[in-house]
């Protein structure tokens, strides 16, 4: 009898536990309902976009009504447009819980070029802000608009960028087009010959990439191609997306010039592959009333499309330097623009490569890290 009585309290406090876990069960509810008041920017606030110097703009809005745990998004539209199918969406601060968004101004201009605002142009956009908590989501009864003019470039820089084409060095197989070094974001440079014939600027090798051609040496612009003629030359080839503009440079020569004669020893030929080179070369170094003196330095001739020729310098990223060694860094060779002085800003030979012949080689070729220079002796 009293087992049955113990098995029968058991049963019965197994029975109220589980009554009470399901008083505790709530439905969770996933209405949603929309954000009805919009604080900042004002309507029809005009902005003209300076995607690196201009400050972030702060979109804000009331939280939606009797709403928790929902996430916000704001949403961005055509001036004709219902948001059914946004052209940018922008989660809001704090990983989607704040009522403001922090919209920088390199974000607003690829906004208002996926809306359809053309480089130097201005346009209006729509904005609001959607609500949405679990699969459910919707959008606010009010929007704003946005007056804005954009700069000039492209709104989303290229990563990479290669030049290919019967003009190249490379010629017109993609999968050898020859890569510019990056300076920094948007902007490329490259040292290269160009022959008669066409080229393009692509951001990938392989695939479809996305191509720009450069117009009347100035201007960078989406697909097509560039048209060279006349003799073959080299070129620093510069160009800056985010201001879709280009600037071609012919190198006419590049010479090493020795500091303590005051001169260009002699010029190295262009040997492709962003080098120039000069071979069975005897280096002698210039005995002064203080001794050997090997400081030197090189001086490039260039030449503008307008046909003006002007002289540039290269050399160390120092204003003195001691005599290398076998045991001297590969960074003491790294090179520089520098300026014209006659003895600052100079290399120095390896004391033991003097009277010898020796391999004279500038090197700017895109994979390296920093462009370079050598004298070996042969």
């Amino acid at each position: 009898m009293k087992k049955i009585f113990l098995l029968s309290l058991v049963a019965l406090v197994f029975a109220m536990a589980f009554t009470s876990c399901k008083k505790d069960v709530k439905t969770l509810n996933t209405g949603v309902t929309p954000v009805t008041t919009i604080q900042a920017p004002g309507n029809d606030t005009s902005i003209i976009i300076a995607p690196t110097t201009g400050a972030s703009v702060v979109f804000k809005w009331a939280p939606a009504p009797n709403n928790d745990l929902v996430l916000y998004e704001v949403a961005f539209d055509k001036a004709d447009g219902d948001f059914s199918k946004p052209v940018f969406k922008v989660i809001s601060d704090g990983s989607g819980v704040q009522s403001q968004a922090t919209i920088t101004q390199k974000q607003l201009n690829t906004i208002a070029a996926a809306a359809g605002v053309g480089a130097l142009a201005s346009g209006t956009l729509k904005w609001a802000v959607i609500t949405s908590k679990v699969t459910n989501n919707v959008v606010s009864k009010v929007s704003h608009t946005l007056q804005v003019t954009r700069p000039a470039g492209f709104a989303t820089v290229p990563n990479a960028i290669y030049l290919t084409g019967s003009a190249t060095e490379a010629g017109t197989d993609l999968s050898k087009a020859i890569q510019f070094k990056r300076v920094s974001d948007g902007v490329f440079e490259l040292y290269t010959s160009l022959q008669p014939g066409s080229y393009s600027l692509v951001d990938n090798t392989s695939g479809t990439p996305t191509t720009y051609s450069i117009q009347s040496n100035v201007n960078i612009v989406l697909n097509g191609s560039t048209t060279v003629t006349g003799n073959k030359a080299v070129y620093r080839i510069s160009l800056d997306f985010g201001n879709a503009a280009s600037i071609l440079t012919q190198i006419v020569s590049v010479g090493i010039f020795s500091a303590p004669d005051n001169k260009v020893w002699f010029t190295l030929p262009y040997i492709g592959n962003s080098q120039w080179e000069a071979d069975g070369q005897t280096i002698t170094i210039p005995q002064e009333s203080y001794g050997l003196d090997s400081r030197y330095k090189y001086q490039f001739t260039v030449q503008d499309m307008a046909g003006n020729q002007s002289t540039e310098w290269y050399g160390s990223a120092n204003s003195d330097n001691p005599d290398p060694s076998a045991a001297t860094p590969a960074s003491y060779y790294y090179m520089y623009a520098v300026d014209n002085s006659q003895f600052n800003y100079c290399f120095k030979i390896l004391p033991s490569n003097n009277g010898k012949s020796c391999n004279v080689n500038v090197n700017f070729s895109p994979l390296l890290l920093n462009y370079t220079n050598s004298i070996t002796a042969q």
